[in-house]
């Protein structure tokens, strides 16, 4: 298992932050390599929500299906999924700051088979760019709002 993680501040309120991230239809404006995102289940957003998603990830278009593993508003949102082999779960994390919320966005990326072990790291060394960049473009987003 591999893990990667990167914090910033953005200029909104956690309770803002959250809303934002905790839209599933609003990952390909913020998250590095999403295409596309699509809602799977009903409302209201919760632990056990799904979503369909395309992403790009090493030169490849991948369809994969994520599940909402945490829902705390205003602190916490946990996502995981799986493709080809690759597991990977997810956590954003935000807590209240004097200039507005500190978010941590962690991946850990786990081969599900022996095959698929060798790919681990190179898979994490692509998520360590994807989540500084996502965390600067999730502040752009958010800020811009």
């Amino acid at each position: 298992m591999r893990r990667v993680e990167a914090s910033k501040t953005i200029d909104a309120a956690p309770e803002a932050v959250f809303a934002f991230i905790a839209d599933l239809a609003n990952l390909p404006s913020w998250q590095t390599g999403i295409v596309s995102a699509e809602q799977t289940s009903p409302d209201p957003v919760g632990v056990g929500s799904s979503a369909h998603v395309v992403r790009e990830l090493l030169g490849q278009r991948l369809a994969v299906d994520l599940t909402v593993t945490g829902y705390e508003p205003g602190r916490r949102l946990a996502l995981s999924s799986a493709a080809s082999g690759i597991g990977v779960s997810a956590a954003l994390e935000l807590e209240p700051a004097t200039d507005g919320t500190l978010i941590r966005f962690a991946m850990e990326i786990r081969a599900q088979n022996l095959f698929m072990a060798p790919l681990e790291g190179a898979v994490a060394g692509a998520a360590a760019s994807d989540v500084a960049t996502s965390l600067d473009q999730l502040k752009a987003a958010v800020e811009r709002q």
